[in-house]
């Protein structure tokens, strides 16, 4: 049986592939976790043959968690992307599977990484393949956010944008100059911004961390985030949001409080 972990940062999508593993009789799960930062350890001590891997999470992307592992197990994808970057994975040699996963693709996922295990294997050069095949994706990200007041539509330039924030059933872009509301959610915000720029730190909140200055800890693990604008805004983190937040940052291994 193939040794694997499990990496998605969505619980019941977690489970559902544990148990589609479990029923193939093929693949003994020896390890899962939704979230990146404490599972790079957990697989660096587990050494798993197979990783079946998120791109998309919170704290660190799949990219970059492979880039934390010195030896790099066999990865499987698995992804939200549409049809045309599933094209892109195919042209790559490494399998992919489309969330929700279908049985039938999962038994011919498996089949590919038992025919490449014992294989000699490049896992660098095939993730930076990867990542070229995904760049033209980037360009999906939102660069602009529309507010509308009236009959009025105003265009924001996400760059002026310091942070999101949901109150009172509205969602609001904030920039130097006012509030904006938008149409969008929280959550369907956190999947159309680049993340390398913008970070949820809260359900109700989104930060750009290019306005970030200052970062103090607080009582019972919280932490409050302080922006660079005029007014000093702070925001704050919530506790399950704190380590995706450092890891961000860079700042998983620093224990005192950034300033």
């Amino acid at each position: 049986m193939i040794r694997a972990y499990l990496l998605d940062d969505e619980p019941l999508a977690l489970e559902r592939l544990a148990r589609m593993l479990d029923l193939t009789g093929r693949v003994n799960v020896a390890g899962q976790h939704t979230d990146p930062v404490d599972a790079l350890n957990q697989i660096r001590s587990l050494r798993p043959a197979l990783l079946f891997l998120d791109i998309h999470m919170p704290g660190l992307t799949g990219f970059e968690v492979l880039a934390g592992l010195p030896d790099p197990p066999l990865v499987i994808f698995t992804t939200a992307y549409d049809q045309y970057a599933l094209e892109a994975f195919h042209a790559n040699s490494l399998d992919y599977l489309l969330k929700p996963v279908e049985p039938s693709l999962l038994e011919r996922a498996i089949a590919k990484a038992e025919r490449m295990l014992g294989q000699p294997i490049d896992p660098q050069f095939l993730i930076t393949q990867l990542q070229s095949a995904l760049q033209p994706l980037r360009s999906q990200w939102l660069t602009r956010i529309a507010s509308r007041s009236g009959d009025k539509v105003e265009l924001v330039d996400l760059n002026q944008v310091t942070h999101f924030y949901a109150r009172d059933k509205l969602t609001y872009a904030v920039t130097s100059e006012r509030d904006f509301v938008v149409d969008q959610s929280i959550t369907d915000l956190a999947e159309r911004l680049n993340p390398d720029h913008f970070v949820r730190i809260h359900r109700s909140a989104i930060v750009n961390i290019d306005y970030l200055h200052e970062l103090h800890a607080m009582f019972g693990g919280h932490m409050t985030a302080r922006l660079k604008d005029k007014k000093r805004t702070e925001l704050p983190v919530a506790r399950e949001r704190v380590r995706a937040l450092k890891a961000h940052l860079g700042l998983e291994h620093r224990n005192k409080e950034v300033r």
